[in-house]
């Protein structure tokens, strides 16, 4: 087996690397620099000289290295060498000292592939840490390739025995022991690889849910285990062991820890007492107790190196070059502490740890010498290094104080992290008072508060003379040793040193651990409510935040928040959110700024270029308005317009400041005015602008063109492709080439005109007039950032002060589509404030998956704590009742063939054959015991008069209709083409009819969806419309075959004008009775009663009636007919011969349909009361809709309005959950209140969605690459293992383009009318293969090029799809079941303006376009017949390397795909082998039919005669066919 494998290796791999030690040499990167050593290894010691190569060599390598990532290489060729070598060592039985270096070399090869990988790849890096090198398989397994084994386990498969489990679980036990045994210039990439690793256990998961349980047990067991505290100090060790270390619930938590340490002690002395040498993972329990050292070792070696020392000879003696790798060995460690303090699994040891260092305190009195010595001559730092490491200090500091119990994990309150300062601070002061009285008095007769205030206590301990005091209160509260401060400060023999200089500082160290350990930290709720939601200049164009849109971030990417599996707790999720959110949303408004202010060109005005200077003792303002008066704009931009100064002073104008609330620093409230005038738009760009409404955003702008360092490049030049700024939007210049010195966010009250007419009220109607202006004016009165504001005043914010706002002449604003972000900042701000309104909204059971703790099934509805709260929740169904799964099935045969086990249908086992099988509805219990399945149903009619659902829904897909039904979390996979909106739209109809009294919201991320969604509910004819409502901006988009629309104002009128019509039916029945006359209708003939009146008419006359007909027909002595007793035979023009023949079944029926006037009256009485617009809309959202549908951006926008109005569900369905942010998951879950602290009304969270569809948009690569912002929160909870339903059976596409992608999916199969329906049977008329990879050359020799940075177009591809969609047309297809897709945005504009001039005016195709022309990101939920494809890209992959994105551009088509693209290029992608390999079986030269036109009937199996092929070579010869057939056409 062996043989068969290393001959298939050799087969796909270069002959000559096959072994380590060529591999060693093709990969390791050596050079003389001192942060890129590698040492000699041709000895045992790794402690040899490194080689010498210079530094220009390891470049050029690092660049190979790269190419081969991006290439595929890495994958395809030299991962499987690697795991070749690794395998090769496992085979040695004996371990000598050629097999230590062997084990030398792979870890080294390990360290260099991944130091060209990010932490999301390194996933693929680590698989053998996963159980990946055991030969024990069988032998057709042996034959699988690399990529299938990674297939198996990606898919969770383990093919592996016992033994050679624990041969794996040694190597990596050994592997993981060589890599902490590295020398200390390996420092640095060992603990990247740590961060790696632990990335790959807490973030990176496998999306089915599988995980690296060997490597997180090896890491968090061993190396962030309990074994740190063996290198603790003792005193500290012991306060923890004995009382939890101070914090809350300390006594619990010490006895745990004492528990947790004498177990590790025991498992020490037997390794050491050598008790079990009988047990065979003796040897792994040994090795896996030294990897603790390992973090130790690094910490000490940064204690010596960089950390706050005062030997004077180590500033002396130790080279700079050693200080910055200290330098960046210390950062890579706290990067390393903060991803490990993120999770409370590693931070339960880890915090102790640090804490008993006072590690962070070290750091931070480093950071400030070093930043005090940045611009000395003795060393300099580099500002990036310095900002990074600041920056990571902060997050260190954070989550070292974060507000949890390292144990529990239960979060603290705000006055439970008060109470433990407190209780410190009370030591302190009875120490003081004790011991210490004379020099600490202030503190001793101080209140514990203001002990815990920072700046009083640092002032009482700097007042202290000598150290003496301080180091006893240190020692007593055993923060700091004496025997530490001797060694680190270089006191011997017990006595303090005397040097000024060395006093001074060991005194600067104990105040700073005395005041960090005792002062109370800002909560993160109070910071962010101090920080501007408008990004202003310095975060918009800081490269070290917002960065590229590429990536490449720099250091500062090591503290980005990620978003990993598991969080702290709901305040620290929010947090990290809210960080992210901010980050990308000012990368998105940076792009449109930008765009606007280079489309606008600002230039200093014409006479001004010698005139720069200004006079001494000139005013302020007059120079600012100078400046203004300076700057001219040579362009203009849609979205950008000059601002106007009215008063000469400032084109803004401050109106309002408010004072503070209680308890805060920033203003409550700070308005401003500003004018813009129209007179130079046209009139569409002035109604653009006449629709700004409230609440939207802008951006004001200051522009000085006198500030401007260079000039601006020329707009020829930056034109060019090949540019030498890169992207506009990603240069960091661009605000001194263009003159920007200011950026202000602002929020629109109000908007009017000149004639004082507001425009931003909803009820104004514009008046045509036609007397012309000079000048179209509009004001516009806007709410700026508070937090923005006082940052301002106080100098923070601006270097102008106030004055900024002076500087402010430009005002831009951005599509109403791209501008909700302050909304969304702002409810996640607000939840981050009111946290406690979480655990009121969200269920108990609910909580620990979101968060990522505990059982991921304990959700599930078939679990015990979902079973036990269906039991006590009321209006949740028992799990022994029945579910009413209404219209699901459509016959009995269906509903028996959905179910396994013995299927009971009203008491029948089988089905009646004999008998018509009528639509029915139905109620069924299913009783599982024995292992068996008992499925009870119960009949009921189905409704008349309704389509209801027309789905055969599959097994499965009746099991997730099942599971939305039941009371807990649901989670449903759906490929492309397998219902789930079917799916969504049942489980919503059958929630609506089981449980009428409960309220069910609908999310999706877009307008589409929703409208799709919404539209499919109301077509089955089963939900009266007065129960639906559709909130949100695209409510005016939906098609539905009916006359009303469902926005607020929409149903608000629809019910008014269904008011009517039924009060006309009761005045008309009043009159039928004689009760009333025409006479008493009111002066337009509108009916006299009201919704009140009516329901007392109700209750006098028509139920007095009723009730006295009833009690006739029961009198047994009744002679007369039914007829003669119906009281309503007028209302109803029944006629003598009708009443003579009514029966009394009839007549009940027609008392149920006058019963139903009154209901739904009853309904509509409030609306009578409520006299407003807006308390209707109110009214209606909160008390009468039944089903509310809105999209997750609506939801954040609406979630303050809706808490105010009390509004309340009970159910949620979310459909494209794989598409949205986690945050925007989590937001609806949030829409209420809570009704009370331990118990939420929301019962049923049912997510609909595809992981393996493309995730949600993430503009910025930085923050999906570094922070994994684009992980969905339905991605996040099928990694943790939450339990999926995952459909299984497609109905869109033919079943050879299904093979295209269902290899990513668990069994997908085709439906059964696949293989029978004549569509999917019959061919693609004109067409050899129904699906085809086409080769594009060049095209006059050009292929993919850039316009402008990232505008990816390619000539070729265009020309030769349009060219192929006008061949289609004219052999007949419809133009709207084509569509052509692209992957970017620029050759999308390109083919659209082809077939502008291709089908244009005065062409024989005039007006024909496809039915889509779109990216196949936007594509995303839409299908169609038959797609065109262009790819684009022919010198690199590109994004769709991303496998997702694949899956998304293969699934959109239903009979046919044509692909255009460069073949050898997108072949040799390994990410995309699987799916190029199936289009390469055919030939890449598109292949057609002669003589076929669309109306052909041709099986798509059939053979073709050679002779009617015709093989098209390129787009020219496809364009000559074409335009032969229009002129044949013509003629």
């Amino acid at each position: 087996m062996k043989q068969r494998r290393s001959k298939k290796l050799k087969r796909d791999l270069p002959p000559a690397a096959v072994n380590i030690d060529e591999l060693y040499e093709q990969i390791i990167i050596t050079d003389a620099g001192a942060d890129n050593n590698v040492a000699d290894i041709s000895s045992p010691s790794l402690s040899s000289s490194p080689t010498t190569k210079n530094h220009n060599n390891h470049e050029k390598t690092e660049e190979q290295l790269k190419q081969l990532e991006e290439s595929g290489m890495m994958e395809s060729q030299i991962w499987p060498m690697f795991k070749q070598c690794a395998r090769s060592w496992m085979d040695q039985t004996q371990k000598d000292e050629h097999s230590k270096l062997t084990m030398k070399k792979v870890t080294l090869v390990l360290l260099q592939l991944l130091r060209v990988r990010q932490a999301r790849q390194a996933a693929n890096v680590l698989y053998f840490l996963r159980d990946n090198f055991d030969h024990n398989r069988e032998d057709d397994e042996e034959e699988e390739d690399d990529d299938e084994d990674k297939e198996e386990l990606s898919r969770g498969g383990n093919h592996h025995t016992d033994s050679g489990h624990d041969k794996n679980h040694m190597f990596r036990i050994m592997l993981v022991k060589e890599l902490f045994s590295l020398d200390e210039k390996y420092y640095s990439h060992v603990l990247q690889f740590l961060s790696s690793a632990f990335s790959v256990c807490f973030v990176t998961v496998h999306d089915d849910g599988s995980s690296f349980h060997s490597l997180k047990t090896i890491l968090i067991k061993h190396v962030v285990g309990i074994g740190l505290w063996e290198y603790m100090p003792c005193r500290y060790r012991d306060l923890i062991l004995s009382s939890g270390g101070g914090s809350t619930g300390r006594l619990v938590s010490g006895k745990v820890y004492q528990r947790q340490w004498e177990a590790y002690n025991r498992k020490k002395k037997s390794c050491i007492d050598g008790k079990d040498k009988e047990n065979q993972n003796k040897e792994v329990e040994e090795e896996s107790l030294h990897l603790a050292r390992f973090l130790p070792q690094v910490i000490e070696y940064v204690f010596q190196k960089v950390l706050f020392v005062t030997k004077a000879e180590n500033d002396k003696h130790t080279p700079h070059h050693n200080i910055l790798q200290g330098i960046h060995i210390l950062c890579d460690l706290m990067e390393l502490f903060n991803l490990l303090l993120s999770h409370s699994g590693t931070r339960r040891y880890l915090r102790p740890y640090l804490a008993s260092l006072l590690f962070s305190t070290r750091c931070l009195l480093s950071y400030e010498d070093w930043k005090n010595t940045h611009n000395s001559e003795k060393f300099i730092l580099p500002a990036t290094t310095l900002e990074v490491t600041r920056q990571l200090l902060v997050s260190l500091q954070r989550l070292e104080c974060f507000a949890i119990e390292d144990v529990s994990s239960k979060p603290l309150s705000d006055d439970e992290m008060k109470k433990m300062y407190h209780e410190r601070a009370h030591v302190l002061q009875k120490l003081c008072h004790k011991y210490h009285f004379e020099e600490m008095s202030d503190v001793v007769y101080a209140g514990v508060g203001m002990v815990c205030k920072e700046g009083f206590l640092r002032k009482c301990l700097e007042r202290v003379e000598g150290v003496e005091v301080l180091v006893d209160l240190c020692h007593r509260l055993r923060l700091v040793d004496r025997e530490t401060v001797e060694r680190d400060f270089g006191m011997l023999g017990g006595e303090l040193g005397t040097e000024n200089a060395t006093r001074s500082r060991v005194k600067r160290f104990l105040v700073q651990v005395l005041v960090y350990h005792h002062t109370i930290k800002p909560s993160e709720a109070r910071r962010l409510r101090e920080l501007p939601l408008y990004p202003n200049e310095s975060l918009l164009w800081d490269s070290n935040w917002v960065g590229p849109m590429e990536g490449g971030q720099g250091g500062l990417s090591k503290v980005l928040p990620k978003m990993s599996l598991q969080f702290l707790s709901f305040s620290d999720y929010l947090l990290r959110c809210f960080k992210l959110l901010r980050l990308e949303s000012a990368y998105e408004i940076r792009s449109d700024l930008v765009d606007v202010i280079w489309r606008m060109r600002p230039a200093l005005r014409h006479g001004y270029a010698h005139d720069m200077g200004y006079g001494a003792g000139v005013d302020e303002d007059d120079e600012l308005k100078k400046k203004r008066s300076m700057t001219e704009f040579h362009g203009w931009s849609r979205m950008g317009l000059e601002l106007v100064d009215d008063d000469g002073v400032s084109p803004v104008r401050l109106i309002k400041v408010s004072p503070p609330k209680l308890g805060e620093s920033i203003p409550a409230e700070v308005l401003a005015e500003f004018t813009i005038d129209l007179k130079r738009c046209g009139e569409s760009i002035r109604r653009e602008w006449d629709s700004i409404g409230e609440f939207d955003n802008l951006f004001l702008m200051g522009i000085d063109a006198a500030s401007v360092n260079g000039g601006p490049t020329s707009m020829l030049e930056e034109m060019k492709g090949e540019n030498k700024y890169g992207a506009l939007a990603d240069d960091m210049n661009f605000p001194k080439r263009y003159g920007i010195i200011a950026v202000r966010g602002c929020m629109v009250l109000e908007v009017r005109d000149e004639d004082g007419n507001v425009l931003s009220d909803p009820s104004y109607q514009p008046v045509k007039s036609d007397k012309p202006k000079d000048t179209i004016k509009r004001y516009f009165k806007v709410a700026l950032d508070p937090a923005q504001y006082a940052a301002d005043a106080t100098g923070k914010g601006s270097l102008f002060g106030l004055k900024v706002y002076q500087t402010l002449n430009v005002v831009v604003r951005r599509h109403g589509k791209e501008n909700n972000f302050k909304a969304v900042l702002e409810t996640v701000r607000s939840l981050m404030t009111g946290e406690g309104s979480i655990n009121r909204s969200i269920p108990r059971w609910l909580q620990p998956v979101l968060l990522g703790y505990g059982d991921p099934a304990s959700a599930s509805f078939q679990s015990k704590k979902m079973i036990h709260f269906a039991e006590i929740t009321p209006g949740v169904t028992p799990p022994d009742a029945a579910l009413d799964y209404g219209d699901t099935f459509v016959n009995e045969s269906h509903l028996r063939s959905s179910f396994e086990g013995n299927v009971v249908v009203d008491g029948r086992k089988d089905c009646d054959e004999s008998k018509p099988q009528t639509r029915l509805n139905y109620r069924i219990k299913i009783d599982c015991k024995n292992g068996e399945s008992n499925i009870i149903a119960t009949s009921y009619p189905f409704l008349p008069d309704v389509s209801g659902n027309p789905v055969p829904f599959t097994p499965v897909q009746v099991k997730a209709i099942r599971s939305g039904l039941s009371p807990g979390l649901t989670m449903i996979v759906g490929p492309p083409g397998t219902g789930k909106t079917d799916v969504a739209v049942q489980i919503i109809s059958n929630l609506y009819h089981s449980f009428p009294s409960q309220r069910t919201v609908l999310i999706t991320h877009s307008n589409a969806a929703l409208n799709d969604l919404f539209e499919k509910v109301m077509a089955r004819g089963d939900i009266d419309e007065r129960y639906c409502l559709r909130l949100g901006f695209g409510e005016r988009d939906l098609q539905m075959e009916t006359q009303f629309d469902f926005t607020k104002t929409g149903r608000v009128n629809h019910i008014l004008s269904r008011r009517l019509n039924l009060l006309e039916e009761v005045q008309l029945l009043s009159e039928s009775l004689g009760i009333s006359g025409s006479a008493e209708r009111g002066p337009d003939g509108s009916p006299s009663y009201t919704c009140e009146t009516a329901a007392y008419f109700y209750l006098h006359h028509i139920q007095k009636r009723i009730q006295i007909f009833n009690n006739q027909v029961e009198n047994d002595h009744l002679t007369a007919s039914i007829g003669e007793l119906y009281p309503f035979g007028k209302y109803f023009n029944f006629s003598d011969s009708a009443l003579a023949v009514l029966t009394l079944e009839e007549a009940k029926k027609s008392f149920e349909r006058i019963q139903t006037i009154f209901d739904e009256l009853a309904e509509y009485r409030p609306l009578e009361l409520l006299r407003s617009q807006k308390q209707r809309i109110d009214y209606l959202l909160t008390k009468q809709v039944k089903i509310v549908a809105m999209t997750c951006t609506h939801a954040a926008i609406a979630r303050s309005q809706l808490i105010q109005l009390g509004f309340q569900y009970d159910n949620i369905v979310m459909e494209e959950a794989g598409q949205m942010l986690d945050i925007e998951t989590f937001v609806p879950l949030l829409l209420q209140s809570g009704e009370i602290e331990s118990m939420s009304r929301l019962k049923r969270i049912c997510l609909i969605g595809d992981h393996h569809q493309l995730p949600p948009i993430v503009k910025n690569k930085d923050f999906s690459i570094f922070s994994n912002f684009d992980q969905s929160l339905f991605a996040r909870l099928i990694r943790l293992g939450v339990p999926t339903i995952e459909l299984n059976m497609q109905g869109r596409s033919r079943a050879d383009i299904a093979e295209l992608y269902n290899w990513r999916y668990n069994n997908l199969g085709n439906l059964g009318h696949i293989s029978t329906d004549n569509k999917f049977l019959s061919c693609n008329p004109g067409f050899v293969h129904t699906y085809q990879l086409i080769n594009v050359n060049d095209f006059e020799g050009r292929g993919e090029y850039s316009p402008t940075p990232y505008f990816y177009q390619n000539i070729g591809e265009a020309e030769y799809a349009v060219a192929l969609f006008q061949y289609m047309v004219l052999i007949g297809y419809p133009p709207e079941r084509i569509s052509i897709l692209t992957t970017y945005n620029g050759q999308k504009g390109l083919i659209e303006d082809i077939v502008s001039q291709r089908c244009g005016n005065g062409t024989p195709l005039a007006g024909i376009r496809p039915q889509s022309i779109s990216t196949v990101d936007k594509y995303q939920g839409q299908q169609n017949d038959y797609i065109i494809l262009s790819l684009v890209r022919t010198k690199s992959v590109g994004h769709l390397r991303d496998i997702r994105r694949l899956i998304v551009t293969v699934s959109r088509a239903r009979l046919g795909m044509y692909v255009l693209c460069r073949q050898s290029l997108f072949a040799q992608c390994h990410d995309l082998k699987r799916v190029i390999d199936q289009f390469i079986k055919k030939p890449t030269k598109l292949e057609l039919v002669t003589g076929e036109d669309y109306n052909t009937q041709r099986k798509a199996n059939e053979q073709i005669p050679s002779e009617k092929k015709f093989v098209i070579d390129d787009v020219t010869v496809l364009g000559s066919i074409v335009h032969k057939m229009q002129q044949q056409l013509i003629s």
